[in-house]
């Protein structure tokens, strides 16, 4: 693993665990984000599910690429693409990918299981407050 590689690597598990499951205040996201899509991302999600988690399975990464597969975890406190708070605790599958660049996250590419979160918010039950999902970075590949 080069030391670039181990860097990035560090950099979005420190992101992930500074962000997950806290208040996303600006000053926190400018600390780690230069990308205004996914600053406004964040700002979005965590007005409708405060304190949000991000729990990572896997991470990969080369050079200043980081991708990482996980789960979103939240609370539905705010209203989400029109659709009113529940306070139905959900979550999603997601890939997200971080281009690091000047000591931040300069672009990043996501996919999550959207239509799963809106089902879960419009019909689905309430995911069990107990329920415990894997921890962050739980793997670390280095692609070669």
């Amino acid at each position: 693993m080069t030391s670039s590689t181990t860097q990035s690597t560090q950099f979005i598990e420190d992101y992930l665990h500074a962000l997950s499951g806290q208040p996303k205040t600006d000053e926190l996201i400018a600390q780690f984000v230069s990308d205004p899509i996914l600053v406004e991302h964040i700002r979005n999600v965590e007005a409708a599910f405060p304190a949000y988690e991000l729990i990572a399975h896997q991470l990969i990464a080369e050079e200043n690429l980081v991708a990482m597969r996980g789960t979103f975890r939240g609370v539905h406190r705010g209203a989400f693409a029109g659709i009113e708070p529940t306070r139905k605790t959900v979550s999603a599958d997601l890939m997200i990918f971080y281009r690091l660049r000047d000591g931040r996250i300069a672009e990043h590419w996501l996919q999550m299981n959207m239509g799963g979160l809106m089902d879960q918010l419009t019909h689905g039950t309430d995911l069990p407050q107990d329920v415990h999902l894997p921890t962050q970075a739980s793997s670390l590949v280095e692609a070669s």
